[in-house]
């Protein structure tokens, strides 16, 4: 079993074809699948999911592909995204990939360029996050997403509603993991693991 089956994978789509035939393929190479109908629901339940990678059509009603892609980008930047556009839309891919897509593909999709592309995203994410990330705790997440902001350790107390203290404990166990003692060099790590809003 190869690090690609311990994975977990969104699937957002309104077509309940599309989430089918995704799924059987995902379930296929061992990963861990959920499917949503509407970006809403994927936005529900993210920040209780270790996710790795989430696949979204853009053409969607209520909330679009781009805005989903925007808001994950904002709220978790450490998960992939691959956006699915029409074919021959090239517009609409250079925007995906400008607001932090980490690729596309067209509909309808071709199952080898499709499962060649998944391969490639989760190897790459394993590779990136074996050491530090994925060793991450849900509360250091959020701490090295508003370190990466700028923000102070004062200030991340004040916003998560923590003591001082506690922010210096979380950040200590940050670096330690990421095996750094300097700010810059910890930022730069975060981003070569993709935790750097690409906005």
């Amino acid at each position: 079993m190869n690090a690609i089956t311990r994975q977990t994978v969104f699937i957002v789509d309104d077509e309940p074809g599309i989430r089918g035939v995704l799924t059987d393929e995902l379930q296929g190479l061992g990963c861990k699948t959920h499917c949503f109908a509407s970006a809403a629901s994927c936005l529900e339940v993210l920040p209780d999911n270790d996710c790795a990678l989430i696949i979204t059509d853009v053409k969607m009603p209520g909330m679009d592909g781009l805005a989903l892609l925007a808001k994950i980008k904002h709220l978790a930047p450490w998960v992939s995204v691959l956006v699915m556009t029409g074919y021959g839309d090239v517009q609409m891919a250079v925007k995906a990939l400008k607001l932090g897509a980490v690729d596309f593909i067209e509909k309808p999709l071709d199952r080898k360029a499709f499962l060649h592309k998944v391969k490639s995203i989760l190897k790459q994410n394993d590779f990136a996050e074996s050491s530090a990330h994925s060793s991450l705790t849900k509360t250091e997440k959020k701490v090295l997403k508003l370190i990466l902001e700028g923000k102070s350790n004062k200030e991340i107390a004040y916003k998560m509603s923590r003591s001082v203290r506690t922010i210096e404990f979380h950040r200590g166990n940050i670096m330690h993991k990421f095996k750094t003692d300097s700010l810059v060099e910890l930022v730069k790590k975060a981003v070569a693991t993709d935790f750097a809003d690409s906005q």
